[in-house]
């Protein structure tokens, strides 16, 4: 499994729920929202100003390491 920036958040959590937390340690507080579902990780990343490829990297490595 693997995620990239394309996926949306809500394809992201079908995925892993547990990945919510991840996000939420990267300063995307809004995981929950009903609009947030539909975003990418790269525009949801780019309204934050997150850096998305540090963003992808922790993701990616808690996913390789479950």
């Amino acid at each position: 499994m693997q995620a990239t920036k394309d996926m949306t958040i809500g394809e992201l959590l079908m995925m892993d729920r547990s990945v919510g937390a991840i996000l939420m340690e990267n300063g995307m507080h809004c995981v929950g929202c009903p609009s947030a579902a539909g975003e990418t990780l790269e525009e949801a990343s780019m309204v934050h100003g997150m850096d998305i490829d540090k963003l992808m990297h922790d993701i990616n490595a808690y996913l390789a390491n479950k």
